[in-house]
């Protein structure tokens, strides 16, 4: 380790099991629960991706809101708006006309070096072809140090947008294809690759040094846990987050519904039942939209870790001496722990309630390398009874995967004398009544979220 290093040991390992009941929180392109094969069975899986993102915004919620252990802290925000989001600050807390504030942000972001949509398609014209993670408040940054150089960078925004015009035109002209920079996603629309043209006139370097202060990842908690990198800014660090996420996937068979659903229409119902006439009272008896959605129920497993050295780097890198970095990774080690234990994708919160759900059981511990329990559950747990003869199955899918994975977190730290301070959470009275019974769980019973970190 590190000077830089924890008191405890370097990485927290997390795992869970979760119960959920007819939901939809993450499909494929086709509308589909994802799914995957494990151990000879297909597995619903919900995506790392989209349990990193409900993670992240749970907490910068909370932040925001001045609730938990980061509670007024600086977080960040991943978008490609930061020329709007620039533009409308020069524009409400500047006094600039609007389509000049947006006008001047866009040409001040794509010259440092961020590339655009075509500037004929209004839709894309001013979002960045790449989803950019920076601090929340980098557009106020750019926008403060836009209005300080106002004359200046409105004379070189008319010179570069006239130079860009000018090199768009005899691009066309010359019957040459607009570039394409690789960076745009699948079915995105090359552009053309103006900033690169020699003839545009170069970003002051004031300017430029300002707008990559603004957009590196400074002290927003949320980048140093989770990483971000931008490729298309050389000289804008990346970073190498040091949160790691697992997909979560069933711990038994796919099990999955195609439900049917029919919506009304009100007024077509309010008018039957209120005609006066019979022809209009029979008029089209049918539902007003008929579909299908596909469900799926089941226990899951998941597992994420943290790397403590990785992320009191991470702060210290951006700008944090030794002791605001151990202040400030305590605090993201708590909320991390909370945000992995309580938020959840959003897709169908509303017709299924499934941000609802809470774990049936949280198991944390230290090690000096992180340890995925995924193998636990390669044989898929078979949900029939179990019988006295070798016929049974293993009962329902909750408590057996608890059995299963404690007796196969007890068999590893038996073996891993660097696996410790092992804690277990439920909330579930009866897996907390399970647990009583079993024999070492190689952990303590906690009751918090925040006992789970040491």
């Amino acid at each position: 380790m590190t000077s830089n290093s924890p008191a405890g040991s370097q990485f927290l390992s997390l795992h869970l099991l979760e119960t959920l009941v007819a939901v939809l929180p993450v499909r494929d392109e086709n509308g589909s629960p994802k799914s995957i094969v494990y151990g000879g069975a297909e597995r619903h899986m919900i995506t790392s991706q989209a349990r990193r993102r409900a993670e992240r915004v749970h907490a910068r919620d909370r932040a925001n809101a001045g609730v938990g252990a980061l509670a007024g802290r600086s977080t960040g925000t991943r978008t490609r708006e930061w020329a709007l989001i620039t533009g409308r600050e020069l524009e409400e807390t500047h006094g600039w006309d609007r389509e000049e504030a947006i006008r001047t942000a866009r040409a001040v972001i794509e010259a440092t070096g961020l590339k655009f949509g075509e500037l004929s398609k209004k839709t894309v014209a001013n979002l960045t072809k790449v989803l950019l993670f920076a601090p929340s408040d980098a557009g106020k940054r750019i926008a403060a140090h836009i209005q300080e150089e106002a004359k200046e960078l409105r004379s070189w925004t008319e010179e570069y947008l006239a130079a860009q015009a000018a090199a768009a035109k005899k691009s066309k002209k010359g019957g040459r294809k607009p570039a394409d920079t690789g960076t745009a996603g699948e079915g995105d629309e090359p552009v053309e690759d103006a900033a690169a043209d020699s003839k545009l006139p170069p970003l002051p370097s004031g300017t430029r040094a300002a707008v990559l202060t603004a957009l590196a990842p400074r002290d927003a908690i949320d980048i140093a846990l989770y990483g971000r990198f931008l490729a298309e800014i050389a000289d804008s660090p990346n970073v190498d987050g040091a949160v790691q996420s697992s997909h979560a996937f069933t711990v038994h068979e796919a099990e999955q519904v195609d439900d049917f659903y029919a919506a009304a229409d009100d007024a077509k119902l309010n008018r039957k039942k209120n005609a006066l006439d019979f022809l209009d009272a029979a008029d089209d008896a049918g539902a007003g939209m008929t579909g299908y959605q596909s469900l799926i129920t089941g226990t899951f497993y998941r597992h994420a870790v943290l790397d403590r050295v990785r992320l009191r780097n991470n702060l210290r890198a951006a700008g944090m001496n030794i002791e605001e970095a151990e202040e400030a990774s305590v605090a993201a080690e708590e909320e991390f722990v909370n945000a992995f234990v309580d938020a959840f994708p959003e897709a169908k919160r509303n017709s299924t309630a499934s941000t609802g759900s809470l774990p049936a059981l949280v198991l944390a511990f230290e090690g000096e390398r992180p340890y995925n329990y995924a193998a636990a559950f390669q044989t898929p747990i078979d949900e029939r009874p179990p019988t006295k003869d070798e016929n049974g199955g293993d009962g329902p899918a909750g408590p057996a995967a608890v059995r299963r994975l404690l007796e196969h977190h007890a068999f590893v730290s038996a073996r891993r004398p660097d696996i410790v301070s092992g804690r277990v959470l439920t909330y579930d009275p009866q897996i907390a009544k399970l647990l009583t019974t079993l024999g070492d769980l190689g952990a303590t019973p906690v009751t918090t979220a925040k006992e789970l970190t040491a």
